[in-house]
């Protein structure tokens, strides 16, 4: 009976030192809990500085001094690459207030959980910069960085190249230069937050375009069928294809993966054709009447490729891939589409001192002439009837400075100095050696006679070639 009695007895008084080391440890819980009612949690970070059990004063000194004290650092791929002292920065903090607000935020009751838990870690602002030091430093690493890029491998975005079979897509290389501008901002921003570092890798200049990017392979395929078409050009009466090598040369791809020409390089091109074809600066071969092929000088009558206009137009036409054939786009007083000279003109013989006029391949009628004397001679050269007069008054100067005023039946001025066809019953005869005594001061003397059969049968535009 004794044995049965202590057993009850036993297991309350375990019951007993139970209870009483739960109320120990909830009284000690909360006793704990009381102190963190007024301190950090454990494993509370704040811009990188452990303040646990903190109160928020003590924390508030504790950051303003090692940050402080702390430099910023700005590494590349892990390592220093500067050190950067806030105090250059004009730097002032004052963490109080938002440590007061993560303070608020925290629950002193899981002080226990927080122990086992991942540190708690947050940014906060609270600092101050001196603007004017902060941008003189930016400026001071943006400097630094562009020099540290030229010895950097750049980045290279994916691009189309010529191969032996055509063209095809070269991959995109990823090299180590930094975005400048995108480093310093970051530096700014972060030295502002009070945060320690910033790396540099995070901030290399990334390929924008790679080798699976649609546009690129679009642009591949245009590229390729570009670079099969017939470009043919039709000038002056020559007829001649643009060589399918030189366009291909030609061919490139924009920062976007599109297809596009290289501008100065079509330019260059078109100013060459420029110094081959234009009538204005080139003389004109020509097959005379009585002197076979003779080299008209340049003259009014014709024409200047437009470099700019026509290299931009070239440009268009070709990277529609398609076969064409186009004339130059030209200034001047007639168009490049058609040989300069065709089957109408005048033409006037210096030497055999006779003119002839062509309608259709055929002469409608010829004459001898008295050309400029040997002070004022005719100038030679391409040009053209500008205009169509009748009862003129020629007016200019004499050798001696003398004035004159020579009344013409019919006019028609072939070029810009005042040189041009007209009547002259003032001269008794025509041809020969006579422009050598009796000349005139640069004009074409025409017989009457003949000047009135000539008159209605040239219109404005025709060729005049003198030589």
């Amino acid at each position: 009976m004794r044995r049965s009695d202590r057993r009850p007895r036993r297991s309350k008084i375990g019951i007993v030192i139970a209870l009483g080391l739960l109320v120990l440890l909830v009284g000690g819980y909360a006793a704990r809990s009381t102190y963190y009612s007024k301190h950090f949690l454990p494993n509370t970070v704040v811009n990188g500085i452990e303040i646990s059990g903190m109160t928020v004063e003590a924390a508030s000194k504790k950051m303003e001094k090692e940050l402080s004290e702390s430099p910023f650092e700005i590494k590349d791929n892990g390592e220093n690459w500067k050190e950067i002292n806030r105090a250059d920065l004009g730097w002032k903090a004052d963490y109080q207030p938002e440590l007061e607000k993560i303070k608020t935020s925290q629950n002193p009751f899981r002080w226990g959980p927080q122990l086992v838990f991942a540190a708690e870690k947050q940014d906060v602002a609270g600092n101050s910069l001196d603007e004017n030091m902060l941008n003189a430093t930016v400026e001071t690493i943006k400097n630094e960085l562009n020099q540290s890029n030229e010895t950097r491998t750049p980045t290279e975005n994916a691009t189309i190249e010529k191969q032996a079979d055509g063209f095809a897509i070269i991959p995109e290389k990823q090299g180590n230069t930094i975005n400048v501008d995108a480093a310093a901002q970051a530096f700014s921003e972060a030295v502002s937050s009070g945060k320690h570092e910033i790396d540099l890798t995070d901030y290399q200049v990334k390929p924008e375009i790679k080798k699976d990017n649609p546009q690129l392979k679009e642009s591949l395929n245009e590229m390729n069928a570009v670079a099969k078409i017939n470009a043919t050009y039709s000038i002056n009466g020559n007829t001649f294809q643009i060589p399918t090598e030189q366009i291909n040369d030609w061919l490139t791809v924009d920062g976007e993966g599109k297809m596009d020409l290289d501008q100065a390089k079509v330019e260059a091109y078109v100013a060459t054709l420029g110094q081959q074809y234009n009538t204005s600066t080139n003389p004109t071969l020509f097959k005379s009447t009585r002197r076979g092929d003779v080299e008209v000088p340049a003259g009014a009558y014709g024409w200047t490729i437009n470099t700019t206009e026509e290299a931009q137009a070239l440009k268009e036409q070709i990277l529609q891939g398609k076969d064409f054939t186009r004339s130059p786009i030209v200034t001047g007083a007639t168009t490049a589409d058609k040989p300069l000279i065709g089957n109408t003109y005048v033409e006037v013989d210096l030497q055999n001192q006779h003119m002839w006029l062509y309608k259709d391949g055929n002469v409608a009628l010829e004459t001898d002439i008295v050309s400029g004397k040997p002070s004022s001679p005719t100038p030679p050269g391409v040009n053209y009837v500008w205009s169509k007069e009748t009862n003129k008054v020629l007016r200019g100067l004499n050798d001696d400075g003398s004035k004159y005023a020579s009344p013409v039946q019919y006019w028609m001025p072939i070029d810009w100095t005042g040189v041009g066809l007209h009547d002259s019953d003032w001269q008794p005869a025509y041809g020969g050696d006579l422009w050598l005594s009796r000349g005139s001061h640069g004009c074409v003397n025409t017989p009457p006679s003949v000047m009135a059969q000539m008159f209605p049968l040239v219109e404005v535009g025709t060729p005049v070639l003198v030589f």
